[in-house]
């Protein structure tokens, strides 16, 4: 049975703004997380898919945007022409100089965060921004447990060398 167009309405909402964020923390690029989130809310209307609860519904985007934000990074990886800067309007300037220091700091971690292999980007991003938990994780990507978590601890690891190397101006 096909899904109504209030409640579809009412899903899109609701989970927008998550799965758009979880698909530029994974793709890294604007316009790809558009690209992304649009696919998997497409995908929710068209299964016709009745899902149980909020919380099912919520996992099941997850699980999709984060397959369609991987699809793109493979896609990327194979159309190099695909990895052009996009171009990012700076004009407006924080007024306040503790709100252009986290700016800088979110922008450094943002940076490195994309420069994480695929599968301990996804991981991170799943527990520290959608805070779910290790097992959440694995069920959601079809992975062992163990899997997750050292993915997990590696692409924290991995995090801490970088920022230790490129952040240095922001540690007292």
């Amino acid at each position: 049975m096909a899904m109504e167009a209030m409640e579809f309405r009412r899903l899109v909402e609701t989970h927008q703004r998550m799965v758009f964020s979880l698909a530029l923390r994974v793709t890294g690029e604007h316009g790809a997380a558009e690209e992304v989130a649009q696919d998997a809310f497409l995908e929710l209307f068209r299964s016709g898919e009745r899902l149980a609860s909020e919380d099912h519904v919520r996992f099941w985007l997850r699980r999709v945007t984060v397959h369609r934000a991987t699809d793109a990074l493979r896609r990327r990886a194979v159309r190099p022409e695909a990895q052009a800067e996009e171009w990012i309007d700076e004009s407006h300037s924080a007024t306040e100089d503790g709100e252009a220091l986290n700016a800088a700091v979110a922008a450094r971690l943002e940076e490195m965060l994309r420069t994480l292999p695929e599968a301990m980007r996804v991981v991170v991003v799943l527990r520290y921004q959608e805070e779910m938990r290790a097992e959440e994780i694995a069920a959601l990507l079809g992975q062992p447990v163990a899997s997750v978590k050292s993915n997990l601890q590696r692409g924290l690891q991995m995090l801490r060398r970088k920022a230790a190397v490129t952040m240095k101006e922001y540690v007292r």
